[in-house]
């Protein structure tokens, strides 16, 4: 997908991140940890941010919680970390924000579940009090449909008005129907009560594949609010990462969606900044965005039984990636380096020949050299028990040599 067909969408300022409109596809992160413990909180925003998270959300349930978010803003400015953070408000949000207006000033935009804002009566007049704070302190807000705390009235309504069809909706599409529903409504009444479409974002999150993907077809089509995309509950490991790349690159090709998420469970010990690499993987490999040189590795067969060209793999994308946040202060462009590291003679020189940088190890079998190739041609030949170490060094002398250098302020 090019700039060109990107869906339009109003453009929307959170904190100093441009999203929205013609802007690049923005990433959001997530913390898990207590928001109260505004120390531990801030560092793992920072460490979100640090890992590529553009935008960082934190969860605002209580009053403890609302008390903390300044001096995690704090913290985080004293870390040099100017991430923009989010507040994810159910239930009681309106409360919180009135009576911590310093929370309500710090952040820079407010997450609402329709759902959940407010029950009966109190439920429109909850929402309306949200949107006012958002509009006193000049904040955009997600209204952020969730299909499991879809509101119920809003559903009740629409099986009704169902029911009287001449050929009634299935459960599926009823469902659908209710999630956009939902949202729009939601978004009218939010400008209604005084709030700018420009500082509306839509979402509607659920964990079917399918069902986001027909939800947000049809959302892009009846508004051009700025749109948040994620698989809700996506799940943990491998599957979560693979329905989250399922559903969102259909929708990204189609040029829908403004920011992402990837809501991974983490494993028992995980790092949370997981969900952070995929997002950006995801953009890379569709060639929407470019954040940290890639690299390409052959999945070994039968002639590289050893395990060599599989651990160099590993070990030159954790140093590009650690190198990274250096060498984008110093040079222009290192982020689009391509790398490759094969295992054989197959395609192993052709597929270095076709990266920036590449190294053709080899197979079982083979003489005990490794041709590396810059920029197609082959400039030296490694061997012995430092490879690794001398690829490295190579990689370091391409970005030093090939990249436009920064002027420092």
């Amino acid at each position: 997908m090019s700039a060109s067909n990107k869906r339009q969408t109003r453009s929307c300022l959170i904190g100093h991140v441009k999203t929205g409109g013609d802007a690049p596809v923005v990433i959001q992160s997530m913390t898990n940890t207590d928001t109260a413990d505004y120390l531990v909180t801030a560092l793992q925003c920072a460490e979100l941010a640090r890992a590529g998270s553009e935008l960082v959300r934190t969860t605002v349930n209580t009053l403890e919680a609302a008390a903390a978010v300044p001096k995690i803003r704090e913290h985080l400015d004293r870390m040099n970390c100017n991430v923009p953070l989010i507040g994810d408000f159910h239930y009681n949000g309106h409360r919180l924000l009135t009576e911590h207006p310093a929370c309500a000033e710090t952040l820079a935009k407010y997450r609402i579940n329709p759902g959940n804002v407010g029950f009966g009566k109190k439920k429109d007049e909850q929402f309306a009090q949200m949107v006012e704070l958002a509009c006193k302190y000049d904040k955009p807000v997600r209204i952020g449909v969730n299909w499991g705390s879809l509101d119920q009235d809003l559903l009740a309504r629409i099986m009704d008005e169902n029911s009287r069809r001449p050929q009634p909706l299935d459960a599926t599409e009823i469902m659908r129907h209710a999630m956009v529903t939902s949202a729009l409504e939601s978004a009218a009444k939010a400008e209604e009560v005084g709030l700018a479409g420009e500082k509306i974002i839509l979402s509607c999150k659920v964990s079917s594949v399918q069902d986001l993907i027909a939800i947000y077809r049809e959302l892009s089509k009846r508004a051009d609010y700025a749109l948040h995309l994620g698989l809700t509950e996506a799940g943990m490991g491998s599957k979560g990462i693979v329905a989250s790349t399922a559903a969102l690159s259909v929708l990204l090709q189609e040029g829908i969606g403004d920011t992402i998420r990837i809501s991974l469970t983490p494993e028992p010990g995980g790092a949370r900044t997981q969900e952070v690499i995929v997002a950006q993987e995801i953009l890379q490999t569709m060639g929407l965005r470019a954040f940290t040189p890639m690299v390409a590795a052959c999945p070994g067969c039968g002639r590289t039984t050893s395990t060599f060209f599989q651990e160099l793999a590993g070990q030159v994308q954790d140093f590009v990636r650690a190198k990274m946040p250096e060498w984008k202060l110093q040079y222009d462009g290192a982020e689009n380096m391509t790398l490759a590291v094969m295992g054989c003679i197959v395609n192993g020189p052709g597929e270095s020949k076709h990266a920036n940088i590449g190294i053709s190890l080899p197979g079982t079998g083979e003489a005990p050299s490794a041709p590396v190739y810059e920029d197609g041609e082959k400039t030296v030949t490694l061997k012995g028990d430092n490879i690794a170490n001398e690829f490295k060094q190579i990689i370091e002398r391409y970005v030093a040599r090939t990249y436009k250098k920064k002027l420092q302020a």
